[in-house]
């Protein structure tokens, strides 16, 4: 009993204790005068923005100081803390400052205002009590003063983000005397002329630092190993430095890590597994270091994660169900990576797990169905451009904080109900797009609303036969209905969706739209192409960006009303329709256009010098396969941006202009059938890869000083050229050479269109190949022809050809060509097609041709040449005609048997079995070598016949295309990092 009545006498005094305390502060935490009227002074001495600011505009005397917004005071009334962040503050604070005068102030943060020009004052070492500086993206300008060093009392410093220099003092100067700093933060600033010594620096001067952050600091590795002495280190973060280096292993023996943040560091090598088994670690973020490899490790026990950030990275391998021991994990992304296998069922059984970016993977198979309790806070899965397959799960559609659900470009099957989303009542974006789906968009009356909330919707390649009714009174900012079978009409009330920006409904069966008919006024992407459209252009709403009416049956003139909607357009293509009349001139008003396609009509007249002169953006201008006439206008200014300048297939005339010189970045120049009179255009960039000259007037020698080291394309037949064929200029060819076992790089010849989303025009050329004519309408920076036929070229075929390892094409044919067929084109190895018929090349033929295992055009009829036709696999296949007009010729596949002198290496006769069976035919390779020949020729033909299926065709290396340049990834990934950042901070 006596323990009990001392206890509660204890407790009693304790309690009063506590209370009396209570009391006294609340007594003397009032402000002081002298405190009230220094903070008064110091609003009056700055410059802010009273309608910004949350603070100090509501300071007031007659409140007292301690209660003031963004100030807190200690027991007896003095000021220690000042958070004026974010104040709209753009000066006042000089060495002169009364901010100086509050000499009992601990924290200082004028962090997010604008002192842009004023250097941070050498008197703030004033504040000897001050252990918390924070002054990022302040704009401070200029050296840090020298005084900062003496602080001190610093705890956390933080001067990220402005345009100061640390030159006197330099880092160490600045923090060698700081050794109370335990955290240290210079994100943005410049620290580069530390070079590697950064580490030492740091480690030796602040060893008991326990927040490093130096992103975008310029600083170089490698992460040396005097790092390892900053034991409690607990945040680490280098993003955006080019390191160049291995991550080491000691930070796995860094037990209070709870951040390492290392993206886009060019880092290489194999990530240490031990790292993700520091128990403390919270958040992990590698991304945008191309060159590290790694896997994801098993978890034996349970982990601290809450952000694990891989994306852009090689990290490969299978995700293990053990991934389930992580189970405060709530962000996870591992897109643009390598990984492989199964979705494991355990990671949609994490609890807390709100974000999930898988995409752009090779994950495969089916995910299997979770039974609850599954991810019920989901907000974001991301599974597009896998190899995922069967039906979409059913608990996806129970994950009821969904905003986002993307599953594109995988082999998803089976029948998809719109109704069965009706539970997803958050949900902003939904993409069903380029799977195997049918899409059911029919609703049946529901109490419950579909989407209230939905802004982006993808359903292309998804069997619809109609539109999506649902979406007509919606919020929708991006529809993309495209490559479905809806036919009709557009409907009138997609106009009344006042928040379109971006529309696609390519690839459909429509025909028809309303007359006069207008678009919503907020759409930046109209996408109509390969439909049946008919009548009169539709106007796109002024502000447009990207207009594609490619592909359809509109007819009449161009609208001269185009002039409003046209200020603002990137991209135009009206190609392949029914309009004529003359190119207007309002087009010269459209100072942003990068693209206009105008091919394939009927329109006439000429063309607008203006059309070149004004517009410095226009990087691809395709008036090709019209009637449009007269010369080309010599106004191409002085910094053209041309790259693609295409006018085939028209009536031209005169020459190429002079100041077509003046687009250095031209790549691609096709006059092909037009009356131009010309000699052969030296002056032309030296950028070019596509060269199309053929059937004008073109005269003289094709002689130039310059070179072309791109140039894989160059097509001049059919003119009046003469003159001899200089080794010189196929040596400068550099485009159609590669080095000894260098694989060709297998991209297209694409003009990229620079913009809010990323679009590409697709460059194309039509050529005569293996006796078609064809067009290529994607054009392989790997295929490389050289068509010289149809002039009046002379003397011998130079050995140099056969530097041209490359080489697809080669036709020199109905020249007046002389001398021997140079045993260098045995060097041809890639050559699919030669012909040099309707000359008068003399001689044999080389043995090295029968070497060329990929020819499959071969052409040397009507010539002189004279001995036994090579004997080889490939010789034997091609037809008596490749080799007729030539009398002196022997021997397979003609009619014409060889004596032992019509060759002096000619076969010897059979005089025994052995040397038969050597060398004989094998027929299995021949029938072979046919059948892929006929089968892959008349696919060419089908492709080049059949313009559904060619559009098909190509539809599809779009969708593989757009799985890199997809037009929400940029939107979407910069959205992501600014939330984890935030996160990060806030943590």
């Amino acid at each position: 009993m006596e323990i009990s009545l001392l206890s509660q006498f204890f407790f009693i005094c304790t309690l009063s204790t506590f209370y009396i305390t209570s009391f006294i502060d609340v007594v003397y935490s009032q402000c002081l005068h002298d405190q009230k009227t220094l903070l008064f002074e110091f609003k009056a001495e700055l410059k802010f923005y009273s309608s910004y600011s949350r603070k100090l505009v509501h300071w007031n005397l007659n409140e007292d100081c301690c209660s003031w917004e963004g100030v807190e005071c200690d027991g007896a009334g003095h000021v220690i803390s000042l958070e004026l962040d974010d104040e709209g503050i753009s000066g006042g604070i000089t060495n002169s400052s009364t901010l100086f005068s509050l000499k009992y102030l601990k924290k200082l943060n004028l962090a997010s205002n604008n002192f842009f020009g004023i250097q941070i004052p050498q008197r703030i070492h004033n504040l000897t009590h001050l252990t918390h500086l924070n002054l990022s993206s302040a704009s401070f300008f200029g050296q840090v003063p020298i005084e900062i060093s003496l602080m001190r009392t610093l705890v956390s410093l933080d001067l990220s983000s402005n345009f100061i220099k640390f030159e006197k003092p330099n880092l160490r100067m600045l923090i060698q005397n700081l050794t109370g700093l335990r955290e240290l933060y210079l994100d943005g600033v410049d620290i580069s002329s530390q070079r590697t010594e950064w580490c030492e620096i740091i480690s030796s001067s602040l060893p008991d630092l326990r927040k490093l952050s130096l992103c975008d600091c310029g600083i170089s590795g490698p992460l040396d190993h005097s790092l390892s002495q900053l034991h409690s280190l607990s945040v680490l973060q280098l993003d955006h430095n080019n390191l160049l280096a291995t991550v080491p292993n000691f930070f796995a023996n860094f037990s209070s890590l709870t951040t390492l943040s290392l993206a886009d560091c060019s880092l290489k090598g194999h990530f240490p597994e031990m790292i993700f088994q520091v128990p403390t670690l919270e958040t992990l973020d590698l991304s945008y270091n191309m060159l590290l490899g790694g896997t994801i490790p098993q978890f034996h026990q349970i982990g601290s994660f809450r952000t694990i950030e891989l994306s852009y990275t090689n990290f490969s391998g299978s995700l293990r169900d053990s991934i389930s021991n992580l189970t405060m994990l709530s962000y996870l992304s591992l897109h643009d990576c390598n990984f492989t296998g199964p979705i494991p069922q355990s990671l949609f059984r994490l609890p807390l797990l709100q974000r999930l970016y898988l995409f752009k993977n090779k994950f495969s198979g089916r995910i299997n169905e979770v039974s609850t309790p599954f991810s019920s806070d989901m907000e974001v899965l991301d599974l597009r451009s896998n190899q995922l397959e069967g039906p979409i799960p059913k608990f996806f559609f129970k994950l009821e904080r969904l905003t986002d659900l993307t599953l594109s470009y995988n082999s998803f099957n089976g029948t998809v109900e719109v109704k069965k989303f009706q539970r997803l009542s958050n949900l902003t974006a939904l993409d069903l797009s380029h799977n195997n789906l049918s899409v059911d968009v029919s609703i049946t009356n529901s109490s419950l609303p579909i989407f209230p909330n939905l802004e982006e919707l993808g359903l292309a390649s998804c069997n619809l036969y109609k539109f999506p009714a649902f979406i007509e009174q919606s919020h929708v900012t991006y529809l993309d209905l495209s490559n479905n079978k809806i036919t009709g009409e557009i409907p009138s009330w997609i106009r009344e969706m006042g928040q379109l920006g971006h529309l696609n409904l390519s690839f459909n069966l429509l025909k028809d739209l309303e007359k006069l008919y207008r678009f919503p006024s907020n759409i930046w992407l109209l996408d109509l192409h390969s439909n049946h459209l008919q009548g009169e252009l539709p106007l796109p709403p002024a502000g447009t960006l990207y207009v594609d009416y490619s592909n359809n049956n509109f007819d009449g003139s161009i609208p001269h009303d185009f002039r409003s909607s046209i200020s603002s357009i990137w991209f135009l293509s009206l190609a392949n329709n029914h309009l004529n009349g003359a190119i207007p001139t309002s087009f010269c008003n459209a100072t942003y256009l990068q693209v206009l396609d105008l091919s394939n009509n009927s329109l006439s007249g000429g063309i607008p010098p203006c059309l070149v002169k004004n517009n410095f953006s226009l990087g691809v201008l395709n008036l090709g396969r019209n009637n449009i006439s007269g010369h080309i206008p010599d106004t191409f200014p002085v910094g053209c941006r041309l790259n693609t300048l295409d006018l085939s297939e028209n009536n031209l005339g005169g020459n190429i202009p002079l100041s077509l010189a003046n687009c250095k970045s031209l790549e691609v120049l096709n006059v092909w059938n037009n009356n131009i009179n010309d000699s052969f255009p030296c002056m032309l960039s030296s950028n070019l890869r596509v060269l199309k000259l053929r059937s004008n007037r073109f005269h003289g020698e094709v002689r130039c000083h310059d070179s072309w080291p791109f140039l894989q394309i160059i097509d001049i037949a059919s003119n009046n050229f003469s003159g001899y064929l200089y080794p010189r200029s196929f040596l400068s060819w550099g485009g159609m050479m590669r080095d000894n076992g260098a694989q060709p790089r297998l991209n297209y010849l694409q003009f990229f269109v620079s913009g809010p989303t990323i679009n590409y025009y697709q460059n194309k050329v039509r050529l005569t190949f293996k006796g078609l004519e064809m067009e290529l309408v994607k054009i392989l920076t790997a295929f490389t022809v050289i068509d010289f036929s149809c002039n009046n070229f002379k003397g011998e075929i130079p050995n140099a050809i056969g530097d041209l390892n490359s080489l697809y094409v080669l036709n020199f044919s109905h020249n007046n060509l002389i001398g021997k067929i140079p045993k260098s084109v045995g060097n041809l190895t890639q050559l699919g097609s030669l012909d040099l018929s309707m000359n008068q090349l003399t001689g044999e033929i080389p043995e090295e041709l029968a070497e060329l295992t990929f020819l499959s055009v071969l052409n040397l009829s009507y010539n002189k040449l004279v001995g036994m036709i090579p004997k080889g696999r490939q010789f034997q296949t091609f037809p008596p005609i490749s080799f007729d007009g030539n009398i002196g010729l022997c021997g397979l596949p003609l009619n014409r048997s060889c004596n032992n002198t019509e060759r002096s290496g000619a076969l010897p006769k059979f005089k025994n079995e052995q040397w038969y069976k050597k060398n004989k035919i094998d027929w299995d390779y021949v029938s072979a070598a046919l059948g892929f020949v006929v089968g892959l020729g008349s696919y060419l033909w089908l492709l080049w016949d059949c313009q559904s299926l060619r559009q098909k065709f190509f539809y599809q290396i779009d969708n593989v295309l757009a799985k890199i340049f997809n037009p929400q990834d940029r939107r979407k990934r910069n959205k992501r990092r600014v939330l984890r950042n935030q996160a990060i901070r806030r943590g």
